[in-house]
């Protein structure tokens, strides 16, 4: 029993990091040039009040959220819009872009 947990884990962890893997960073940083900072900032770090800091968010998270938005799961009608024409791909990219970034949420000024 505690080889086939074992074996799963490890299944499991070598899905996850090639999906990490697959994620192409500077596609990323491109994708949210053209679409996202306008908003969150180059470094996804806004100084505007009414948009989140998205920079050093968990990829994970940002994943999430696109898709929610882009199917309608999560209300936003901008950023419904900003989400309609991302592929799987820019989803991916985004995210390992955005959490490669520093965050400012938690640092000390």
């Amino acid at each position: 029993m505690k080889n086939y947990v074992i074996a799963a884990v490890s299944a499991a962890a070598l899905m996850i990091s090639s999906q990490v893997m697959a994620a192409d960073i500077e596609a990323g940083k491109s994708k949210a040039a053209e679409v996202c900072a306008s908003c969150h900032g180059v470094d996804g770090n806004s100084p505007a009040p009414n948009f989140p800091k998205i920079g050093g968010q968990y990829r994970t998270y940002l994943v999430k959220a696109l898709n929610d938005y882009k199917s309608g799961a999560r209300n936003d009608p901008i950023m419904a819009g900003m989400t309609a024409n991302l592929s799987a791909a820019d989803i991916e990219n985004l995210a390992f872009y955005y959490s490669s970034l520093p965050g400012t949420l938690n640092s000390k000024k």
